[in-house]
């Protein structure tokens, strides 16, 4: 493939190194893997599994924003839709950041994901998030497990039909609890480095443990950078906003929580060991390019790349370029998408057709030089 253009033209030199670690990494990774039965797996052990995410990962890196605990875009209940609609189903997700990521997943259902995230804390919080889905059966124990809250005895009874709704208004009232705090603390630490012998590094645990503690500090009003001011009236969006009320069009809340089918669907992939969290800058030379290589070495077809604003800092810092060169090593097909989130506020209600972008006929347009800015990528130009 050849150059793309951006708005901020890479060195030759630059290029030229790019083109090299690039290179290395997309011929010798098949090389490693060709042993591999074609396909992509039904579950990976937990040996495969870590040795996977360490092998794709770059080291942790620098963004702007140290603490992205949650999302802050309702738009992911009409984006939702929007991909059950559009029939955006099966392959493989990619995306970034926090808990966003998994309801993108239940509307798809993917075979596999990969989150790939340039700080390492996010990839801390999601093996945070493995643990809770595995040890908990569901979504009523998942919020439990999470923030430090004792289950209500309204909700002992199981029933697969309750509304997310009725499960945060039991919640509201209840206290987090320090012992059970403790108590969750303990089996989520363990349940990583015990149950499934991960092995963390020092600096690594002590992301576990800091992310863990904002969860329970701030509880279910818990944002971007902590603090959290939505619901019951607030301003600000939470983890309980973006998971009890992100609407779509019909005003239907659409998320992982929303519904038993679409926690079950996560929890699903957790316990196969299908969602692999890789620590890697999206211009980088290895992460995005390795995990094309390995799903090309088994059939593997990327069915969804969700990018959230990180664009944004691509263009900024002059590495859109390099993260499309990446994204075009992918095994991509004509239904291949973009999820762009940020297009619905920047382009107002012509942006909703544009928040799901296919990849191919994009990167075409970068590479024939029509992708210059941001503005260019949210606008979905062909």
């Amino acid at each position: 493939m050849t150059a793309f253009r951006s708005i901020r033209p890479v060195s030759a030199l630059a290029l030229g190194v790019l083109c090299v670690l690039g290179t290395a990494v997309a011929s010798s990774a098949p090389l490693a893997w060709q042993s591999a039965k074609p396909g992509l797996p039904e579950r990976l052990s937990d040996a495969d599994f870590w040795k996977l995410a360490s092998d794709i990962s770059e080291p942790g890196g620098f963004f702007r924003i140290t603490d992205n605990y949650t999302s802050n875009e309702r738009e992911v209940g009409i984006l939702f839709t929007m991909l059950r609609e559009q029939k955006v189903r099966g392959g493989v997700y990619m995306g970034v950041g926090p808990e966003q990521n998994f309801s993108y997943m239940a509307a798809i259902q993917p075979a596999m994901a990969f989150i790939v995230d340039i700080r390492r804390q996010a990839i801390m919080q999601h093996l945070m998030f493995k643990a809770v889905f595995e040890l908990a059966p569901d979504r009523e124990d998942f919020i439990s497990l999470l923030f430090a809250k004792p289950r209500p005895a309204s909700l002992e009874k199981k029933d697969k039909a309750r509304s997310i709704q009725q499960i945060w208004e039991a919640y509201f009232p209840v206290q987090q609890d320090f012992t059970l705090r403790t108590k969750n603390y303990t089996r989520l630490s363990e349940h990583i480095t015990k149950t499934h012998k991960f092995e963390l590094t020092a600096e690594e645990q002590r992301m576990f443990d800091d992310v863990f503690q904002a969860f329970y500090s701030y509880g279910p009003l818990i944002s971007t950078r902590g603090s959290g001011s939505g619901g019951r009236g607030g301003s600000g969006v939470t983890f309980q906003d973006l998971t009890g009320e992100a609407y779509d069009t019909n005003g239907v809340p659409q998320s992982f929580l929303s519904t038993d089918d679409h926690y079950q669907t996560i929890r699903s992939l957790h316990l196969k060991n299908l969602i692999v969290p890789v620590s890697g800058d999206f211009g980088g030379p290895q992460a995005i390019r390795a995990i094309g290589a390995w799903l090309k070495s088994r059939g593997g077809t990327v069915s969804a790349y969700y990018v959230s604003n990180v664009e944004q800092y691509l263009f900024q810092d002059g590495k859109a370029t390099a993260f499309y060169q990446n994204v075009g090593t992918l095994p991509l097909n004509a239904a291949s998408v973009f999820i762009r989130p940020y297009s619905m506020r920047n382009r107002g209600s012509i942006g909703a057709s544009q928040s799901l972008c296919g990849i191919s006929a994009f990167l075409a347009a970068a590479e024939a030089g029509r992708v210059y800015s941001n503005s260019d990528a949210l606008a979905c130009v062909k």
